[in-house]
């Protein structure tokens, strides 16, 4: 059910979106936007702060500064005396920062004595425009919608198209194999596209009609999207239902193109990505001369072995609903999961936390927003992600566009992810300690969920239910979890489409594994962790 609000959204998008189609860049032009844009990160962020903070009377950020005893006047004071990065480290020492559950509206601010209850669309920008809606994640609970403002997708282009140049796929013939909406994946990066002349010439998509229906808004603003970008010029392809045991078509797509072409493009999730390259494989199809660029979990050793074993070259992306993207992958890498940070869009800083489910503490990203076009106002938000932040010297084309900082080594601390699909832990635990007991008895001990990686590098969640659990057939409790999923938000019933067709979920029948203290978490990240280690030695 949509909201008035939510027709409002796409009615904008009617009226705005024929004057997007008239923007394009150049890599002249993309260089000296970034070129300016670095030069001014201390005022772009002092101007968000301004107006979208301090100009803002409902921000969720006020009480922090307030209580930090930090005004605008000393918030500039501080910035332009120690700098921006310093700064933020600063504030977050002093309680002005954001966790990943507040973040979603799962939790309410507590700092001390002060106790403030907030909503995910608390963080909204208040000065958006507000072209249309998209929803994060695979399954947030009641969804986290993101306010996506097409100024934002212009103003994350010249990255992109630079990030194409680098890797020498700027105009080589490209497919996606993302979802449809209300997953706004392939309509962002088929917008993007017609900015700089690399408009897909197929979109594969995996979830077709036997999977979900969706919403008749979402089925109506798809098909404007792609008639009025043709309509313009721009040869926006069709969604063709390609499904996950299909990958072979997409790999004889890719082969048509590598003879016709010499080169061509694949953005698809990493999984997605590994099941192309195995299909390859297996039909006896070389993919050398290939790239296949993509995120959606972490891309980890044994997953892009996989990819490179075809012949294809594996690209990295970063990127969240809230945020658009945070790095693009280095020309010559130090591994697999190595990004160049956009901080021209964003500043990144580091502060330890512990690993819910393990004895472990990581440096979890704290991220700042830039541009006052970002659809949320993040100040110091954790994005529920950890890993390295490298200032190593690359030498390739995006480190000379001022790109110098690498994230690697990237994953998260409470997050699930299977097929490019993301499980926020907290949602899960409704099913583990309360849907599962009541359906097959037992107590919330009998039940657990692992991530771990197959021989083929396949991400797999893995539910753990104890020996002493009668079940006559284990397929029934998947069909219970995928049920609960089924009657969640449309982004749920997304996930588990996809889920179901790639078999991401199994059940293996043994006692739930503790931590090293004696901790019995529904969630057991730990493990996976443990065997990425192993596979870097």
């Amino acid at each position: 059910m949509h909201s008035w609000a939510d027709l409002k959204t796409y009615v904008r998008l009617l009226f705005q979106l024929p004057g997007f189609f008239g923007r394009s860049f150049s890599p002249e032009e993309a260089r000296a936007i970034l070129e300016r844009r670095l030069a001014e990160r201390e005022a772009n962020f002092l101007r968000v702060a301004e107006r979208g903070i301090f100009g803002y009377a409902r921000s969720p950020y006020l009480p922090l500064f307030k209580m930090a005893g930090c005004g605008m006047a000393d918030l500039r004071g501080m910035v332009l005396s120690k700098g921006l990065e310093e700064s933020l480290s600063t504030l977050r020492e002093a309680g002005v920062y954001i966790t990943f559950e507040e973040f979603k509206g799962r939790a309410p601010i507590v700092r001390g004595s002060l106790t403030l209850p907030v909503k995910a669309r608390d963080f909204d920008n208040p000065y958006l425009s507000s072209s249309y809606q998209l929803t994060s994640g695979g399954t947030t609970g009641a969804g986290t919608r993101v306010v996506m403002d097409l100024d934002f997708l212009l103003d994350t282009t010249p990255s992109r198209l630079l990030a194409f140049e680098a890797h020498g796929v700027l105009g080589a013939p490209t497919a996606l194999w993302y979802g449809i909406l209300p997953d706004g994946t392939s309509i962002n990066n088929l917008l993007r596209s017609t900015c700089f002349g690399s408009v897909p010439l197929k979109w594969f998509t995996p979830v077709t009609s036997r999977d979900i229906r969706p919403a008749l808004i979402y089925r109506l603003a798809t098909y404007y999207i792609i008639l009025l970008g043709r309509l313009r010029g721009h040869p926006i392809p069709w969604p063709e239902p390609v499904r996950l045991d299909q990958a072979v078509v997409i790999a004889r797509w890719i082969s048509r193109m590598l003879r016709s072409e010499g080169r061509c493009l694949l953005r698809a999730h990493v999984s997605m990505a590994v099941r192309v390259c195995i299909a390859a494989r297996e039909a006896g199809l070389d993919l050398t001369g290939a790239t296949l660029m993509g995120g959606g979990e972490p891309p980890t050793p044994a997953k892009v072995r996989e990819i490179t074993r075809s012949g294809a070259r594996w690209v990295p992306t970063y990127v969240s609903a809230e945020t658009g993207p945070i790095g693009y992958g280095c020309a010559r890498p130090a591994d697999g999961n190595d990004v160049h940070f956009m901080k021209d869009v964003l500043a990144l800083i580091q502060h330890p936390r512990p690993v819910i489910g393990s004895d472990v503490t990581v440096d979890a990203f704290y991220f700042t927003t830039l541009l006052p076009t970002a659809p949320k106002l993040m100040l110091n938000v954790a994005n529920d992600d950890y890993g390295v932040i490298d200032r190593r010297s690359c030498g390739c084309p995006l480190e000379s566009c001022g790109y110098t900082e690498h994230l690697r080594d990237i994953h998260s601390y409470s997050k699930l992810t299977g097929e490019g699909m993301t499980l926020i832990g907290s949602d899960m635990l409704h099913i583990l300690q309360e849907v599962l007991p009541a359906r097959f008895g037992g107590s919330s001990l009998d039940y657990q969920l692992i991530e771990e990686e197959d021989e083929q590098g396949f991400t797999r969640l893995s539910l753990i239910v104890s020996p002493r659990i009668h079940i006559d057939d284990d397929q029934q409790v998947i069909e219970t979890v995928f049920e609960a999923l089924r009657r969640g938000t449309s982004v749920a019933d997304l996930a588990r489409a996809q889920w179901s067709q790639a078999r991401t979920l199994r059940v293996k029948r043994m006692e739930p594994i503790s931590t090293a203290r004696g901790k019995l978490m529904p969630l057991h990240l730990a493990r996976r962790r443990q065997a990425d280690a192993e596979d870097q030695r």
